[in-house]
């Protein structure tokens, strides 16, 4: 039998939540300022690690808003997403529904068509090179306005037919699900999926709105919902998909030890819990490393990651039929490990 981290590098999963430009590694983020003369508040690639010691979200934000100016072109966004794509390649990943933030860049002005053409070329040559399917969530950011978000959706228009959703990020507190209400109303009608980060830093009345006035068909963290037993019982009932982020959650202080995470006991109340990466340049690991840190921290068995696993797929944005041959093709693999 494998060990548990050969375990997990082999067990198929997809990543649902995975924000593109927190994937931005210091060594790339400093060739990139290279190659367009952009001028960043780091010297070294240490000086930035070191700099990625963060107590809340908001800290966070601040450094990742900082590394995206290095984010210019096409080639750019082709850069960093084959980047992804090739690290998560060992990781087991076969499916990845990738966010990106376009007001990020468009504020910068930096042009939508550059970053959206150069994620899905990137995202062309991640299936023909590594078999790894993907699609896109156009996030918008919650600090901004309904009315900017409105402007952004409208940018989008001409690439809806490449975007299978729209979400909510940035920062929470202060900026409840319910003030995008009309913009996800306009992003449902034009048959787009709507998913919203929820219950991170935010309260649990924050996730109710995200499922009662934004209608989402997923939960990105959710993890206070666990503060609310109607709620815990409401979401394991419906089925709703909680894309988890234990390294995130642990560097951003939602938890103070991962031996303290919720994960199992998300799975031992019947919640429908996925493990995924947020933002792994920034957080310490990429998916399989969430993985094995919560296996370790929580003693999770093979069983349990294989959930998870399973968890990724019936909780993804694909059509049944591909689902089933992932599920199918977990079946598969862990036939193997007898």
């Amino acid at each position: 039998m494998t060990d548990l981290d050969t375990f997990i590098a082999g067990l198929p999963k997809a990543e649902l939540h995975l924000h593109i430009e927190g994937s931005l590694e210091p060594e790339l983020m400093f060739a990139l300022a290279a190659r367009n003369g952009v001028t960043i508040p780091f010297a070294s690639v240490e000086e930035v690690r070191a700099a990625y010691d963060f107590s809340n979200l908001q800290d966070f934000l601040d450094i990742y808003y900082a590394g995206a100016q290095v984010l210019l072109t096409r080639q750019d966004f082709h850069d960093l997403a084959a980047a992804y794509f090739a690290r998560v390649a060992a990781d087991g990943v076969v499916h990845a529904e990738i966010m990106f933030d376009p007001q990020t860049h468009t504020d910068r002005g930096v042009a939508f068509a550059e970053v959206i053409e150069g994620l899905l070329s990137a995202m062309a040559v991640a299936e023909a090179e590594h078999g790894i399917t993907s699609s896109l969530i156009l996030s918008f950011l919650r600090h901004l306005s309904e009315d900017a978000a409105f402007a952004t959706l409208a940018e989008a228009e001409p690439w809806l037919d490449r975007i299978t959703a729209v979400g909510l990020d940035s920062s929470e507190l202060g900026h409840p699900p319910e003030k995008f209400a009309r913009v996800f109303a306009a992003a449902r009608e034009k048959g787009l999926k709507i998913t919203a980060h929820a219950g991170e830093e935010g309260p649990p009345d924050y996730v109710h709105q995200a499922l009662d006035v934004l209608g989402v068909d997923r939960i990105d963290h959710g993890n206070r919902a666990l503060e609310d037993p109607a709620l815990i019982e409401r979401l394991a009932r419906e089925g709703m998909t909680l894309t988890v982020c234990p390294l995130s959650n642990h560097k951003l202080c939602v938890v103070d030890d991962l031996a303290d995470h919720p994960i199992d006991a998300m799975l031992a109340r019947g919640l429908k819990a996925t493990i995924n990466s947020d933002d792994p340049a920034y957080f310490g690991g990429y998916v399989a490393d969430n993985y094995r840190a919560v296996a370790t921290a929580r003693g999770l068995d093979r069983a349990a990651l294989a959930r998870l696993a399973r968890n990724s797929f019936t909780g993804s944005f694909l059509p049944e039929e591909a689902v089933a041959a992932h599920l199918a093709r977990i079946d598969a693999y862990l036939a193997e490990q007898v």
